[in-house]
């Protein structure tokens, strides 16, 4: 890896855990907003498992009719489990045009994975956003 591929990981990376966990629970905020997305999930109930290993982050996001909720906590019983072994890996999918699942380990039936294609792209989507702007509804700094 190179000085510059570096830096520009170490920008995508939020600087602390608290940090992180606001970055990526606004991201889900914007992702249940897009309306193209909610066009995809209008159908879809499922709950899925979230984690980041090294950061020791899990949560949970349920979709349920076209409405996302978004909760710190671990469900027992996920439809999808997503898990990225390093959160810079995690942030680094952020800024992939096409989010790489070599990355990420996905259990999954093959309805619920592409469920989880068109929510990975919109979330992957709305994360470059935050990181890139890391403010709230009001202006706030998430950092």
């Amino acid at each position: 890896m190179t000085q510059n591929e570096i830096e520009h990981n170490d920008f995508y990376l939020p600087p602390s855990k608290r940090a992180a966990r606001r970055i990526i629970q606004r991201a889900f905020v914007l992702t249940g907003r897009d309306k193209q997305f909610r066009q995809h999930i209008r159908e879809v109930r499922l709950t899925t498992l979230w984690a980041l290993e090294d950061w020791e982050l899990i949560w949970t996001v349920t979709i349920d009719r076209g409405k996302i909720e978004f909760e710190r906590r671990p469900t027992k019983h996920p439809d999808l489990t997503l898990s990225w072994p390093t959160a810079d890996e995690f942030f680094v999918c952020a800024r992939e045009t096409n989010p790489s699942n070599r990355r990420l380990e996905l259990e999954a039936t093959p309805d619920v994975r592409r469920v989880a294609g068109n929510l990975l792209k919109t979330y992957f989507r709305c994360l470059d956003r935050v990181l890139r702007n890391p403010v709230d509804d009001v202006g706030e700094s998430l950092l």
